[in-house]
């Protein structure tokens, strides 16, 4: 029995690490100056909410692909030139609940996915490192752009979001 808790833990513990990587992405697209949706790194290169949409749109895909029972339609255009912030963050928001929902099934059910990855916890992992990947650009994008985001602004809602345990974020005491 104590070994059904800890993995029910471990997998606890890694859902929350892909809720806090979304809720980091939510809050750089809640920090963003006016205008910076628009905004590239270079000439030919993806706006900042081009970005966000591929994100939205590259969970999706893995999702139709390794656990379709799970997907919802996939959004027409994988570079969106969607440049609603509220809209941004409610299509990350449910592709990242998508993403929750479709890992943590497959783990508690032992099925595996169906066309990448050797067990579900690795879509998390890639899905992470994916994300972290366009984080940083997004980033260089607005400093390219002329609008980088402060530190003093940006740390609390991306670096923070890993550092504050649980118990204390739920509390509301970040």
């Amino acid at each position: 029995m104590r070994t059904d808790a800890s993995k029910d833990a471990l997998l606890e513990a890694l859902l929350d690490s892909w809720d806090r990587n979304n809720a980091i992405l939510v809050n750089l697209l809640r920090a963003l100056p006016d205008q910076a949706l628009q905004a590239r790194a270079t000439e030919r290169g993806p706006s900042v909410g081009e970005l966000f949409n591929h994100i939205h749109y590259v969970r999706l895909v893995f999702i139709s692909e390794d656990a379709p029972e799970f997907a919802p339609p996939l959004p027409e255009e994988e570079w969106s030139g969607e440049r609603d912030p509220d809209r941004i963050a409610e299509m990350l928001n449910n592709s990242a609940r998508t993403v929750r929902e479709a890992v943590k099934s497959r783990v508690e059910t032992g099925q595996e996915m169906n066309l990448h990855y050797d067990h579900p916890i690795l879509l998390l992992q890639h899905m992470i490192w994916h994300e972290g990947y366009h984080h940083g650009q997004i980033k260089l994008a607005l400093k390219m752009a002329g609008r980088p985001l402060d530190d003093e602004k940006a740390g609390p809602v991306t670096w923070n979001v890993w550092m504050v345990k649980t118990r204390r974020r739920r509390a509301g005491s970040e």
